[in-house]
């Protein structure tokens, strides 16, 4: 599942971001280290809880307060919201730096397929589990969860069926602590509906859709991790977890969690004001100044972020046409993008070519369309827009698209050179920043921009965002907030999800990656570097890579 992030640099390390398959360069800008590629890698500084002190704070930096602490809901599905539920949600399984996946035993017992004709899922809940309410954790909260994303009442507004809308039945086991789901059509992906950026909720939120949609918004609901949402302090922007005292694992390290609301500028300050305790790193001055900040330690591992361009294709928008979307992307030197970015950041700048698999990833290739500014001219004199001046017109409209961004410097630099590179070819580029509070519920998804920029923040089930993202359903968007699909590109994405065996799962789903592309639906621009600057008694945590916390385990040494 993939989730939305405001932020260029790694504003949040307790999400999985922050990928670049590249290691070190010369000179001091780069932590001098082999090469890392996705799925290869971590540093976190991990030590024995031996070797840690009891109690302590862990202070971290958040882009925005949630708009919704429902994260299965539209309005709830952020990386900040995921940074804070990752240590107070249950998910069914853990990964290492390979995204190898284990069964999380703090939740269930054991997560099986046990049947593929049809398909059936045997979840087996750990009979200690319990919400933070004292009601204990059972099948029916899983089929509660799976009807509400089944996409049956479009009045839950979800942000992600997750392959619910294929399950036929979740039926009681053998007793209360055990759900068996049966899909009536394969899903590839059954791994990830639990799991990654995907949690579990009680049926008291996800039973109804006034409580999906409403009982969140204000503050969060029953939680089951070793941390509770102890307070929210809206005027100062600050949320505090703490210890759990229903939480049934081994005791963490950490007394408290605090999360500060912070501006993009503000948070490596912070850090070198002992306000924080860690963060990431957006650009090449960063690196340098946090290198140079005693007590302060750098930590590299892939993740799996990346910044790009959504185009809104909506009926009456300026980019409906497909033929002008493509000829945009042409005209966007991405390889520019990132030289001037990540230059001093990861050895070998590169721009990202694929929208569901990332560099060093299984499965990833390159399907772009290029960058060839002359053909994307043309193919726009061919559309009938043709230069008045510098820009463009057709019809008596000038070809002027607003690119619409969250405040930040990073954001600002790519705009300007997109601007740069499109009025090459007669298109003219307005930038427009807006505050990361708000900046999805109140612009990008009612589609109030032309062109917009965010990050997506991945997780180790890539094939459960294809329906989110890329399929397009006019009464369901969830995640097209561009509005733009095909029912060519519909049937691609069903033939891929349906799919079991993991090989030709891969190739076909590297077909829609090239539809995704031939639709001008979104351009990828560059995976996030995996810098992270982190106080460096911390330990346990840092550069994650793609394995998941144990935030029993993260505290500061002795």
């Amino acid at each position: 599942m993939r989730i939305r992030s405001v932020t260029t640099r790694l504003a949040v390390p307790l999400v999985i971001v922050g990928l670049l398959a590249a290691g070190c360069a010369t000179g001091d800008d780069i932590p001098a280290e082999g090469e890392a590629t996705l799925g290869t890698s971590n540093d976190i500084n991990p030590r024995d809880v031996s070797e840690l002190r009891d109690g302590g704070n862990l202070r971290l930096a958040l882009s925005a307060l949630p708009q919704n602490w429902n994260a299965l809901h539209t309005d709830g599905n952020d990386a900040d919201l995921g940074a804070l539920m990752k240590a107070t949600m249950p998910r069914a399984f853990t990964t290492d730096a390979a995204a190898n996946l284990s069964v999380n035993t703090d939740y269930f017992t054991d997560v099986e397929l046990t049947g593929t004709d049809p398909q059936q899922v045997t979840y087996t809940i750990n009979p200690e589990a319990v919400w933070s309410d004292g009601t204990p954790i059972s099948w029916e909260d899983i089929q509660s969860q799976a009807a509400a994303l089944s996409g049956a009442d479009t009045a839950f507004l979800i942000a992600n069926n997750s392959g619910f809308d294929r399950v036929e039945k979740v039926e009681r086991g053998v007793d209360d602590k055990q759900a068996v789901i049966t899909f009536d059509q394969h899903y590839a992906d059954w791994r990830g509906q639990f799991a990654g950026n995907s949690f579990l909720f009680p049926k008291s939120v996800t039973a109804t859709a006034e409580a999906f949609n409403g009982s969140l918004v204000d503050a969060a609901g029953p939680s089951a991790g070793p941390f509770i949402v102890e307070s929210v302090d809206r005027a100062q922007g600050r949320v505090v977890l703490a210890r759990s005292p229903h939480w049934w694992g081994d005791t963490p390290k950490l007394d408290t969690i605090t999360f500060s609301v912070l501006d993009a500028a503000a948070m490596l300050p912070a850090l070198q004001n002992n306000e924080i305790d860690a963060v990431g790193l957006a650009d090449r001055d960063e690196l340098k100044t946090a290198r140079n900040t005693p007590g302060i330690a750098i930590r590299r591992a892939p993740g799996a972020s990346w910044s790009h361009l959504t185009f809104n294709g909506a009926p009456g928008s300026i980019l409906a046409d497909q033929g002008v979307r493509v000829a945009i992307s042409k005209a966007i030197d991405r390889q520019g993008i990132a030289n001037a970015l990540q230059n001093g950041m990861v050895q070998e700048p590169k721009p990202l070519n694929n929208h569901i698999y990332l560099s060093g990833q299984k499965g990833y290739q390159d399907n772009s369309l290029g960058f060839d500014p002359t053909a994307a001219a043309a193919e726009l004199d061919a559309l009938g827009w043709t230069l008045n001046g510098d820009v463009r017109e057709k019809d008596g409209q000038r070809l002027e698209i607003r690119d619409v961004m969250p405040v930040q410097d990073q954001w600002v630099q790519i705009g300007q050179i997109i601007q740069q590179n499109l009025a090459q070819i007669g298109v003219k580029l307005i930038i427009e920043t807006k505050p990361g509070q708000g900046f999805f519920t109140e612009h990008i998804m009612p589609g109030n921009f032309d062109v917009g920029q965010w990050s997506w923040v991945g997780d180790p089930f890539p094939l459960s965002s294809l329906t989110q993202i890329y399929g397009y359903n006019p009464d369901d968007l969830q995640g097209n907030y561009g509005r733009i699909g095909s029912p060519e590109l519909n049937a691609l994405i069903e033939q891929t999800i349906s799919e079991l065996d993991p090989d030709r799962a891969i190739e076909l789903a590297n077909d829609v990656d090239r539809k995704v592309f031939e639709e001008g639906h979104s351009l990828p621009l560059m995976q996030s570097p995996g810098n992270i600057a982190a106080r460096d008694t911390l330990a346990n945590f840092g550069a994650p890579g793609l394995a998941s916390y144990d935030y029993t385990k993260i505290g500061f040494l002795k």
